[in-house]
């Protein structure tokens, strides 16, 4: 828009307010291409910095004594002040990229004014004025002239601001481009054991030159660092982001020497097979990180070691006001990490089409081992070990937040609900609402143990999902032996509430509200045409 290009060379709050015939032009794709474009630069910045730690390395082979070195000194601060402006290349792809989606959350309401005041018999002018339609009766104009008017004026305000906020931001990366990208910042860091709350203390009291250069010196810090902004720690990663593909690229190499046939040459295809896995998982993800969008994806950690880990957010969560964690279940790993973003995307995908004007986001947590097969997942093992960091994760979503603050949503599927029910039981969960869908149970018999507000913990069960039969083994046997007999209905009914992990929370006894699902079995919550991606997004909007 003309008023974000006005507020970056005028100074900040310098954009003209923002008009209707304005925003009703306007193109969020085209601040889109603008961010890809800008971010794309990291590439050749990086093979310039690359050609000069060869050229370094062809003087320290032929050349010494004082003329060598400063000539080496003077070669390592170019390459410096090249890899210094790599975090601001990014930067300005994110404040592009938010504010094109916020642009087009302005335009969808502006949008759903026009269509409102079509239904109820009033026109909005080019100028964005509101009047009776003189072909409408008048005596029913008033309250929805009214209520025309002011969501109109709502789409204006919030195009009006995001316009002034990036304007701001993109004022201040060019003023550093002036004044220097970087800067060193104090020398206390958060102590290992510091919750999210102090860390974003931290960031908070840094000037954004300190910012950048702990993201562009300390990414593994950064990255992983809850509390810290979404967008510092997207930067950190995407940085780091070469670097994890070249860990799972050595990890192949040392696994092509092949061994005398035997158990082990077995053991070593299977792990070549599952780092070839992870680096098509890895490469995806890339693909995904690197898309035009809308929604922009934010990578806020990835380690490929074991089975791999990653957290994705698709929209920023630090600036949506509806924001769903997605916790996936057994046999996830990196190499399925795309998959199950396009379930999230689904979600949001579906909280658009029920309010166009919505502001969300949906974060993909991958940040424990899942089960590999079944018989780990009839353990609790791995979720009571995944509950730490789940609770600090959402903590530190809540300290990052801008604004006011968001609806909070967690979602487990299959095992990935085990692991939300025993870190909401055991650590409590900064959350708004649970949801559990194709569980075997949550690690608890009642709603009320998951310290959750009274309503807000939802459930839904395919009637056709296979993890109704997730019973314990005692229950299992004494069905088999009473199958065929009176007593077989009775024993069923006793005890059918049981799931490998407590009370089935689809079961009314447990105090969950329900929400139905089609017969999609066990991974299909998510399809198109499934009444329980209806309500999952209706449960983050709120509705």
């Amino acid at each position: 828009m003309s008023g974000a290009a006005a507020g970056t060379t005028a100074g900040p709050g310098a954009s003209p307010p923002v008009g209707y015939a304005q925003l009703w032009r306007a193109d969020p794709g085209a601040w889109i291409a603008a961010g890809v474009a800008w971010r794309g630069l990291d590439a050749p910045v990086r093979r310039r910095a690359d050609g000069l730690d060869a050229r370094a390395a062809a003087l320290r082979s032929g050349w010494s004594g004082g003329a060598a070195t400063a000539a080496r000194g003077r070669i390592g601060g170019l390459r410096g002040a090249l890899t210094d402006v790599l975090p601001a290349l990014i930067e300005v792809d994110q404040v592009l990229a938010e504010f094109a989606a916020r642009l087009g959350a302005a335009k969808a309401r502006l949008a759903a004014a026009v269509a409102h005041a079509d239904a109820g018999g009033v026109l909005v002018d080019r100028a964005g004025a509101v009047r009776p339609d003189p072909a409408h009766p008048r005596d029913r104009l008033g309250p929805t002239q009214a209520q025309v008017a002011a969501e109109v004026r709502g789409a204006l305000a919030l195009a009006g601001a995001a316009d002034r906020e990036a304007a701001t931001r993109l004022g201040e990366l060019s003023t550093a481009a002036a004044t220097g990208w970087v800067s060193v910042p104090p020398a206390g860091r958060p102590s290992p054991g510091a919750g999210p709350v102090e860390a974003s203390r931290w960031w908070a009291g840094l000037t954004p030159a300190e910012r950048r250069w702990l993201v562009g010196h300390e990414p593994a810090r950064i990255g992983r660092l809850d509390g810290v902004p979404v967008a510092a720690r997207d930067q950190a990663n995407r940085l780091l982001l070469a670097g994890r593909r070249e860990e799972l690229l050595a990890r192949r190499r040392r696994l092509l020497a092949p061994l005398p046939a035997g158990p082990a040459e077995l053991a070593r295809v299977a792990r070549l097979a599952r780092v070839d896995a992870a680096l098509r998982g890895l490469d995806a993800l890339g693909r995904r990180l690197a898309a035009p969008g809308p929604p922009r994806a934010y990578l806020l950690g990835l380690d490929p070691a074991g089975d791999g880990r990653t957290v994705v957010a698709l929209g920023n969560p630090d600036r949506a006001g509806a924001v769903l964690t997605y916790v996936p279940g057994t046999g996830t790993d990196l190499a399925d990490a795309p998959g199950e973003l396009g379930r999230a995307a689904r979600v949001l995908g579906r909280c658009a089409a029920l309010d166009p004007g919505a502001e969300a986001a949906a974060v993909l947590w991958l940040d424990y081992d899942a089960p590999d097969a079944l018989p780990e997942a009839t353990r609790s093992r791995q979720a009571e070990d995944a509950g730490p960091a789940l609770h600090r994760f959402q903590e530190g979503l809540r300290a990052s937040h801008e604004g006011p603050p968001a609806r909070q949503t967690v979602l487990g599927h299959s095992y990935g609900s085990v692991v939300v029910g025993i870190a909401a039981r055991d650590h409590g969960l900064s959350a708004d609402a649970l949801v559990f869908v194709g569980s075997p149970g949550v690690g608890v018999e009642h709603a009320g143990e998951l310290r959750m507000p009274p309503g807000q913990v939802w459930v839904s069960t395919a009637p056709d999902d296979v993890i109704r039969l997730a019973r314990p083994p005692e229950e299992l046997a004494r069905r088999a032996m009473l199958a065929g007999t009176p007593f077989g209905p009775a024993a069923a009914a006793l005890h059918g509430h049981e799931l490998w992990f407590g009370r089935d929370p689809s079961d009314p006894g447990f105090g969950a509200r329900r929400f139905p699902s089609g017969r999609y079995g066990h991974s299909g919550y998510w399809e198109p045409g499934n009444p329980a991606l209806d309500g999952m997004a209706r449960i983050m909007l709120g509705r």
